[in-house]
């Protein structure tokens, strides 16, 4: 699929990269703070928890990236978009301070912050990392990584090999419902939960396919540059590159074998 070569403008992807990091590191203990600690939660309009956490993480972000960077935009899932910024034009940050936040109010060590940069709407680096478990993927063209060393997809390139994650197989509704049956039933092996962990799971070769419907914007760029790096194909459900305005439909696969097979059974 022909694609705009990846950029970061003036700035190499590593410089954006360790940044990022940066981003991640400030993060983290503020995630494990409230981790596993009495939440007071709030019911969002798509009837997703929030929590105090999330904003906290979200406003500390916010205020790194516009001391960094005060041109860039930045489009985060508690605050939307920074005033003034155009997040398809220019170099933006998409941040999901806790992805996963029902695993994040239930205990459950599997959920993460993601952190990515777009360029003209491209997402160039991605950045998924675990606060509770101390796990981290990056994604900058051409290296995928995965604790510091690289991270290779699988070599799986047929459904009735795959091992298939999807967050909540009740998020599937009506059409989509009978096109995510077709295509797990053709699967070898079904696990579900985990969010963005997943994804990682994907790039490092523990799992195969992934598919998801209902995700938005910061829930999926930062997945982008990492599953692509390591060798994984990710699109939406008409094997369209993702953006910010994709329709929240996400397949992820190891291989463009199987993400073809996949993609023509959502398709059939």
């Amino acid at each position: 699929m022909d694609r705009p070569p990846p950029t970061t403008g003036t700035l190499a992807p590593e410089e954006i990269l360790a940044f990022a990091a940066e981003l991640a590191e400030a993060a983290r203990p503020i995630a494990r703070a409230y981790f596993r600690t009495p939440l007071d939660i709030v019911t969002k309009a798509d009837e997703s928890p929030v929590t105090l956490a999330d904003r906290a993480i979200e406003a500390r972000l916010r205020g790194l990236i516009e001391a960094r960077f005060p041109d860039h935009g930045i489009f985060g899932e508690e605050m939307g978009v920074k005033p003034g910024a155009a997040p398809s034009d220019g170099p933006v940050w998409v941040i999901d301070p806790i992805d996963g936040t029902k695993s994040f109010v239930t205990g459950l060590p599997l959920f993460g912050t993601l952190i990515a940069f777009l360029d003209g709407g491209v997402p160039v680096v991605g950045l998924i990392d675990m606060p509770a478990l101390g796990e981290r993927w990056t994604g900058v063209p051409g290296e995928a990584c995965f604790g510091g060393e690289p991270a290779r997809t699988s070599a799986c390139r047929s459904l009735s090999q795959a091992r298939f994650f999807t967050t909540a197989p009740d998020g599937f509704v009506g059409a989509d419902a009978a096109r995510y049956r077709r295509l797990v039933a053709k699967t070898a092996l079904r696990r579900f939960g985990g969010d963005c962990y997943a994804y990682g799971l994907l790039a490092s070769g523990h799992c195969d396919l992934i598919a998801e419907t209902g995700l938005q914007p910061y829930d999926i760029m930062a997945l982008v540059p990492v599953i692509r790096a390591a060798g994984g194909v990710i699109t939406d459900w008409n094997g369209e590159d993702l953006s910010l305005h994709s329709d929240g439909r996400v397949l992820a696969a190891a291989t463009p074998e199987l993400h073809a097979e996949a993609l023509a059974v959502l398709r059939g």
